[in-house]
Formats: structure tokens, sequence, C-alpha cells
């Protein structure tokens, strides 16, 4: 890790503990693209309030509204803390090529939050989590994807 992203993942903790000051969730992230700053948030949870709304998404859209593009290839995301799996599967759509992180899923779970439980949850087969999941056959199934291969408008992902 060179002195760049010492100074970007310091931001981060320090956008996190300026939100956890206001009654916020602990979480700040940053993404940076070329040496320079693309955008900043911090969890939002609680105030918005919306579960989605961690600093990784909520940056990400900022990011993506900023450069005016879903690709956001050529960006590093600097987070307090590893990226739980809703924000990790963020990270991958949006193509961000490096995630730089300080604390981990387990310094969250000491805090109280579910990330560690969260990525156990998902490597299990559907059958098996906690959640029920259930997938029903019907005739209209994969119409949707028929029609997406097929269209002379859409725009790969």
């Amino acid at each position: 890790m060179d002195q760049i992203d010492k100074i970007f993942l310091a931001r981060a903790i320090q956008l996190a503990r300026e939100n956890v000051a206001i009654g916020g969730g602990p979480f700040g992230a940053v993404i940076v693209q070329n040496g320079q700053t693309v955008a900043e948030s911090v969890n939002q949870v609680i105030s918005i309030p919306d579960p989605t709304a961690h600093a990784e998404i909520q940056t990400i859209r900022l990011a993506a509204k900023n450069l005016k593009t879903f690709d956001l290839t050529g960006t590093t995301l600097y987070t307090s803390c590893e990226p739980c799996p809703m924000c990790l599967g963020a990270v991958y759509w949006s193509r961000i090529n490096r995630v730089v992180y300080a604390s981990d899923r387990h310094d969250a779970e000491k805090a109280g939050f579910r990330d560690a439980e969260l990525y156990f949850e998902i490597a299990l087969d559907p059958d098996q989590r906690v959640t029920s999941f259930e997938q029903l056959d019907v005739p209209e199934s994969g119409l949707e994807f028929i029609d997406w291969k097929n269209s002379d408008i859409k725009t790969d992902y």
C-alpha cells in the first residue's frame, strides 16, 4: 500500500467517524480515478431510511452519476470496512478495479453487524438459507431474457 492509498483510506475512515458522531452507521467510502476523488459518501441506512444505503452503494451511485456511466472501470474504492455481500456485488457490477479497506467482516461482527453471517448465508444453496427461497416454474419464465437477447436497443452491462 502506498502513501496515496493511505490518504484515501484515512478519508474513508474519517467519513465513517463523522457519520457516527451524527448518529449514522460507522462506514465511509471514497471512489478515486487517476488520483482524484470522484465520489464519497457514508452509510445512510438510518437517515434515509433505506437498508441498501450502505456507504459503498451510495458512493458507487454518486460516482456513476458524476462520471455519467455505469461502468466504473479504472477506479479504486476505498472503504472503512470490507464490503458486505451486497456491496461486493455492486463492486463487481460496476467494474471497479480495486478495493482497499481497513476493518474486515469480523471487526464489523464484533460491533454488532451481520456481515460475517451474510457471507456464510450467501455461500449456502438457496434451500439451506435462513430466508426461504422458492423457484416457481411458470410458462412466462425466461421470456424477458429472450426479449433482452433479441432487443436491438439494449445496452450490454
